[in-house]
C-alpha cells in the first residue's frame, strides 16, 4: 500500500515562490533577447505553454512586456501623447464613457474634473447643467466651462503640465485640500485595481491622489487601451470602493477589479451602459 508523502517531504510555500520568481526572470530575459512566442518559451524553458501564457499576463500586469497575439514583446518605456493627439484616440469610447460619468452627477453637486480628454469630454456633456460647481485642474475644461450659465468653475492653480494641459504642484494640493467634493472623475495614463491610477510623472499622481482623498466618491474614467499597466511610472492609490467607468466587456479582464471592490461600470459603444 502505498503511503502519502509527510508534510516535511513537500516543498515550502517559499520555496514555490522562490522557483515562480526565477521562472519569471528567465522568461522577461528571453523576452527582452528577442524570444516572443508562446511554443519558443515554452520549450526554451522546457514548461507547458500554458504555464508561459500564465507567466506572460502576470509580467504584462506588472509592465514589465506588452502581450501580443501569441507571445510578447518588451514594454518601452513609456511616452504620454499630446493632449491634441489623445483627443482623436478611442474618441467613441470616450464619448460613451462621459455620457455614463453624467448620469452619476446629482443635482447641485461640486465635483472634481481632472485634466485629460476624457475628462474633456465630460466638460462638454456638463454645459447646460444647472447649479453644478466644477473644480479642475484642467486648464481647456475651466475655459469651455468658463460661459456655461448654470456651471461654477474654480481652477486649483498650480504648474501646467505641457502635455496634459492640467495644473500640478503644491498650489494645485493646497486648492483641492480646501474642496470636499461630491465625485472626482479621475483620468488616467493606465488603472490597476490594486495599485490606483498610473501617470507619467509624480506631480500628476499626487494631485489625483489628493483629490480622490477629498472626495465622497472616486470615478476613474479609462477606455479599454488604460486597462493595462504598460510602463506608467508613477502611481497614485485610490480608495476603497471606487468606480471604474470603462467600455472594456471582457468579464476576465473586469473581474481582477470586481474581486477588489471596485464598481465596474461597463459601456458599449453605441449602446446602453449596462
Amino acid at each position: 500500500m502505498a503511503t502519502r508523502p509527510s508534510q516535511t517531504d513537500a516543498p515550502a510555500p517559499t520555496d514555490y515562490r522562490r522557483g515562480t520568481r526565477a521562472r519569471h526572470e528567465r522568461l522577461l530575459a528571453l523576452v527582452r533577447a528577442g524570444s516572443t512566442g508562446v511554443d519558443e518559451l515554452a520549450t526554451a524553458l522546457q514548461i507547458s505553454r500554458s504555464t508561459v501564457r500564465r507567466d506572460l499576463a502576470h509580467l504584462n500586469t506588472t509592465g514589465d512586456i506588452t502581450r501580443t497575439y501569441g507571445g510578447a514583446s518588451s514594454a518601452p518605456p513609456f511616452r504620454e501623447r499630446e493632449l491634441s493627439d489623445r483627443v482623436t484616440v478611442e474618441h467613441a469610447a470616450k464619448v460613451a464613457i462621459a455620457a455614463r460619468a453624467v448620469e452619476l452627477v446629482p443635482p447641485g453637486a461640486t465635483i472634481f474634473l481632472d485634466a485629460g480628454s476624457t475628462c474633456g469630454e465630460v466638460a462638454r456633456q456638463l454645459w447646460h447643467t444647472e447649479g453644478l460647481t466644477v473644480v479642475t485642474r484642467s486648464l481647456d475644461s475651466a475655459l469651455y466651462l468658463a460661459s456655461a450659465p448654470g456651471v461654477d468653475v474654480v481652477v486649483t492653480g498650480g504648474r501646467v503640465a505641457r502635455t496634459s494641459h492640467g495644473l500640478v504642484g503644491p498650489l494645485a494640493d493646497l486648492a483641492l485640500g480646501r474642496y470636499m467634493v461630491d465625485i472626482a472623475f479621475l483620468g488616467v495614463d493606465a488603472v490597476d485595481p490594486i495599485d490606483g491610477v498610473g501617470e507619467p510623472t509624480l506631480s500628476e499622481a499626487q494631485v489625483k491622489d489628493t483629490a480622490a482623498r477629498r472626495a465622497r466618491r472616486v470615478v476613474v474614467l479609462a477606455d479599454a487601451s488604460k486597462l493595462a499597466r504598460g510602463a506608467v511610472p508613477a502611481w497614485a492609490p485610490l480608495p476603497h470602493g471606487w468606480t471604474l467607468i470603462t467600455n472594456e466587456v471582457d468579464d476576465d479582464i473586469l473581474d481582477r477589479y470586481r474581486s477588489e471592490g471596485v464598481a465596474v461600470i461597463s459601456v458599449k459603444v453605441g449602446a446602453e451602459p449596462r
